[in-house]
């Protein structure tokens, strides 16, 4: 009998032991595959030397003559005997959208442009993705689906034409280009303040109409604001190896570059450029897209500069694809929203990616991870080093889970949700080797009552700012040999709701004044090691009932 409780005890243990295995994999991060020396690896298309230039199948390039049918011609022909390289020669080819074709390389001579037609009757409306939603869009000027083996190379330009499909308003330009805004036709709001291209426009405007295609709803239910559904200029879903190399993409009607659930995609050596009025003017949104690498690329654009995204809300987690394996280096952003950006549509998740060597200047925040409730979605093992900043608008560095919601007021009581499949995550990044000089704030981490951000080292990190650093809802966050020299009187670090927070070799400005100020009940164990704190009154502030021994100095 002693034997068989023995036994039983041990099964029992074995039992409770597989269960806690089980629940620490279902609240811990996924380990991830690769690391700095082990970098994932991404596959290129290969191509057919075989030559079909436009010309040949009837392409003028008088910048008059719509091309449409002479350069869809020329890339299904050359699909079709085994793929190879459709030539654009130099000139103006004026289209209409362009088709691509498995196993086809689309080449763009330098002196070459591609300019699409301005003409709105020749974009239909097709069922796509949008801000990772099931959306009414006009066709892609350069568009392709479940293909393999794909490419737009070159020296050439692609010019969406952009400005003809977007509304303004009056205060993002000057009196000049303004009045050649309203003298190139189009419709003015009631006030003078909004030029809009087309009376669809202005309906789609004053009726706050949406693109999303709601249930029951079909693609005749948008047919009165056409043209308000602005198109992605180079749309890809479904591709697999897909090179993006050389070319310039400008002017495009609203997202510049959107590869969506791709597999194997290059982007390289590529200049997306818009002007920093153009709405949704975004330069790269990878989407649901594993194995990628953009690197050597320029970005000068109205939005963010390079975004990772993965679908939005409750269809964004059914689709269930992250953004995976990535790889961005040796790129510049100029103006834009982010420069390098996570989010908001966050919702399939994003994971494995390394961001290095790349330089960030007049961008309104540099490195951006962004979310909010209802997205959900995993966004972990983040990788980032050797990042220079210069005159950055807002933020050197954010994460936000309250992306475009309001958050609560510092001391605020408020109902916390219940953490649900639709409850963000942001965890495990590592970033290393960063200078910033000029931002009005150098880091700042917000999450969510019901789910911290969890899980941040910065190392080697060196921010010229006006302000320091704000972390609230945050936990297991560690700093070490980070300098904030702030401008502002205000406190060098403000911790809200903050716990495990380290700061190891942490230095500022031999001016500053207030240095921490540690706001409410719910801090734990903030440790300032190998740093100098002076114990003389207005160095450190506790507020709403945060008690004083949370900080803890070495």
């Amino acid at each position: 009998m002693m034997k068989k409780n023995n036994l039983i005890f041990f099964v029992l243990i074995a039992m409770v032991s597989v269960y806690a295995v089980q629940l620490k994999a279902q609240t811990t991060n996924e380990r991830s595959p690769y690391n700095w020396n082990n970098l994932p690896k991404i596959a290129e298309p290969k191509f057919r030397r075989d030559t079909f230039n436009i010309e040949k199948f009837g392409a003028v390039a008088d910048g008059l003559t719509l091309n449409t049918v002479s350069i869809n011609r020329a890339i299904a022909t050359c699909s079709s005997k085994g793929g190879g390289v459709v030539l654009v020669p130099g000139g103006i080819w004026l289209t209409g959208p362009v088709e691509m074709k498995s196993n086809v390389n689309l080449h763009l001579e330098r002196d070459a442009i591609l300019l699409f037609t301005s003409d709105f009757d020749q974009y239909p409306l097709v069922e796509g993705t949008y801000e990772g939603r099931r959306s009414a869009r006009n066709q892609s000027p350069i568009f392709g689906n479940d293909l393999q083996n794909i490419a737009i190379t070159g020296r050439g330009v692609v010019d969406g034409n952009g400005d003809v499909w977007r509304m303004v308003g009056k205060d993002k330009l000057t009196e000049r280009e303004w009045k050649a805004k309203k003298a190139s036709g189009g419709l003015v709001s009631a006030d003078d303040r909004i030029w809009f291209p087309s009376a669809k426009t202005k309906l789609a405007h004053e009726q706050r109409r949406g693109t999303a295609i709601l249930p029951g709803q079909t693609l005749k239910d948008f047919e009165d604001i056409k043209d308000f559904l602005r198109p992605n200029l180079v749309v890809f879903n479904n591709c697999k190896k897909v090179l993006l190399e050389g070319v310039t993409f400008q002017n495009s009607p609203a997202w510049c570059l959107h590869p969506v659930m791709c597999e194997d995609l290059t982007v390289r050596n590529v200049f997306a450029k818009n002007p920093d009025y153009a709405q949704n003017g975004d330069g790269l949104d990878v989407e649901s897209c594993r194995n990628v690498l953009i690197e050597g690329c320029t970005f000068d654009v109205g939005d963010d500069g390079i975004c990772i995204k993965s679908g939005k809300d409750e269809e964004g987690r059914k689709r269930g694809k992250p953004t995976e394996n990535v790889i961005v280096r040796n790129n510049i952003v100029y103006k834009g929203h982010g420069g390098f950006v996570v989010g908001s549509e966050m919702s399939g998740g994003a994971r494995n990616i390394f961001v290095y060597d790349c330089s960030f200047m007049g961008t309104n925040i540099g490195l951006r991870f962004k979310t909010a409730r209802g997205r959900g979605g995993v966004v972990e093992n983040i990788f980032v080093k050797n990042i220079r900043m210069k005159d950055i608008v807002e933020d050197a560095i954010l994460w936000d889970m309250y992306y475009f919601t309001k958050p609560p007021a510092a001391g605020e009581k408020t109902e916390v949700p219940e953490v649900t499949e639709a409850t963000p995550r942001f965890r495990n990044f590592q970033l290393s080797d960063i200078v910033c000089n000029g931002a009005k704030r150098g880091i700042f981490i917000r999450g969510l009552p019901e789910m911290k951000v969890m899980g941040i080292e910065l190392s080697n990190i060196v921010l010229k700012t006006d302000k320091g650093a704000e972390i609230i809802e945050a936990s297991e966050i560690s700093m070490k040999n980070v300098t904030l020299i702030s401008k502002n009187a205000g406190p060098v670090v403000y911790v809200e709701s903050g716990s495990n927070i380290t700061l190891n070799g942490f230095k500022y400005a031999s001016d500053a004044g207030l240095l921490f100020s540690i706001n409410g009940e719910k801090n734990k164990n903030i440790r300032v090691v190998n740093a100098r704190i002076p114990n003389s009154a207005g160095k450190v502030a506790f507020s709403n009932g945060a008690n004083p021994a949370v900080l803890i100095t070495d």
